[in-house]
């Protein structure tokens, strides 16, 4: 689905413009990315969350050569999607019972 298309769906359920379907999609997008930065962590309700990691420094090697290199340490960001829209999307498989 592209954002155009996103935004005519927000515009038509919400039964706002597209205008404002767009600007609620900026909004939210802007509000993440300062989120994130500030606290380390921006919660989208009923579907995940974005979440700042830290990476430590390690080795690596260099699948050409086979040399080893330092990978420095860096942050990056991880989106953990909710159990329930997990489930929703992939089931989980039954448990079996036990046979005895």
């Amino acid at each position: 689905m592209t954002q155009s298309e996103l935004v005519k769906l927000l515009a038509k359920n919400c039964d706002v413009s597209n205008k404002t379907s767009k600007q609620l999609l900026d909004n939210l997008a802007q509000t993440a990315v300062k989120e994130v930065k500030k606290s380390g962590v921006f919660v989208i309700p009923g579907l995940g969350k974005l979440v700042r990691v830290d990476r430590k420094a390690r080795i690596g090697r260099n699948p050409a050569t086979g040399e080893s290199i330092n990978i420095p340490a860096k942050k990056v960001v991880k989106f953990r999607v909710a159990k329930a829209v997990k489930d929703a999307i992939v089931p989980p498989k039954a448990k079996k019972a036990g046979s005895a």
